[in-house]
């Protein structure tokens, strides 16, 4: 049986849009439980904007990196559910990605690329093996009962990923339509990726980029300074400051920066060296 590298069995995390007034989080559990009632599942969040695959693909990306090698993450935002889509499984150095294939793991693998690491040439698989489905005639509208489920927990439980399905090219997976930062002659060009609980505006821009440097942001016609935390400015001033998360985002003091500011995901913004 597959072990993590403290020798308890791997743990599986769930992200979805479900949110927590409906069932299906508890049924995506109960399926788990059912394969392996030993399997510890931790919530991701629940919370996703409905079909909103780039806050998926940024918690994620997020995340993975707190939890233990060998960890099954099961992601499922699936707007194209029922469609021809791909449902695949990945192998990266941390653990494993199990979910639709649509750029929700784009930013992971942009991190952490998928690979192998048992020997076989194997890093990623569609799952065309229907014995380790809960059907073999899922519903139109729910993989992640019938398909995500199941096969992260065989897959927590040992079973090789090659078993789940045909193997495909880690290449030929959907990457999300993100825009890639890039460095200026006097600073850093980038545009908002994620949008937080708070309204902070959270940029594609590392915040390696500005470490020991004096630096503002740009954007939509503002000027707004660069700070190191929430209190550098008065309550209500407009912030920009290096998040947890690692990267540059915009804030207002004990205030919300996207419904005050009107900014939304993918607009341009500027990190300028002063």
């Amino acid at each position: 049986m597959s072990k993590n590298e403290i020798g308890q069995q791997p743990l599986v995390t769930l992200l979805s849009d479900f949110s927590d007034r409906d069932v299906y989080v508890a049924i995506m559990k109960g399926v788990i439980a059912q394969i392996n009632p030993r399997l510890t599942v931790v919530d991701l969040t629940h919370q996703i904007p409905p079909q909103d695959i780039a806050a998926a693909r940024f918690s994620l990306m997020n995340a993975y990196a707190y939890f233990p090698v060998g960890t099954v993450h099961v992601a499922v935002v699936d707007p194209g559910v029922g469609s021809k889509r791909r449902a695949i499984a990945v192998e990266f150095a941390q653990g494993f990605l199990v979910g639709p294939d649509n750029g929700i793991f784009s930013g992971v693998l942009s991190q952490s690329p998928a690979m192998s690491t048992t020997g076989y040439a194997y890093a990623a698989v569609e799952l065309t093996n229907l014995n380790y489905w809960r059907t073999p005639q899922p519903s139109k509208t729910f993989h992640g009962r019938d398909i995500f489920a199941p096969v992260a927990a065989n897959l927590a439980s040992g079973v090789p990923l090659k078993e789940l399905g045909q193997e495909i090219d880690p290449a030929s997976l959907v990457k999300l339509d993100i825009s890639n930062c890039k460095q200026t002659s006097n600073g850093v060009a980038g545009c908002i990726q994620y949008i937080d609980h708070f309204g902070n505006l959270v940029s594609n821009i590392a915040g390696t980029y500005v470490q020991s440097k004096t630096w503002c942001v740009q954007v939509a016609g503002l000027s707004i300074p660069g700070c190191e935390i929430y209190s550098d400015v008065n309550v209500g001033e407009m912030i920009a400051l290096v998040g947890s998360h690692g990267w540059v985002e915009i804030a207002i003091n004990r205030g919300n920066a996207h419904s005050q500011l009107q900014i939304n995901l993918q607009d341009a913004l500027q990190v300028l060296f002063t």
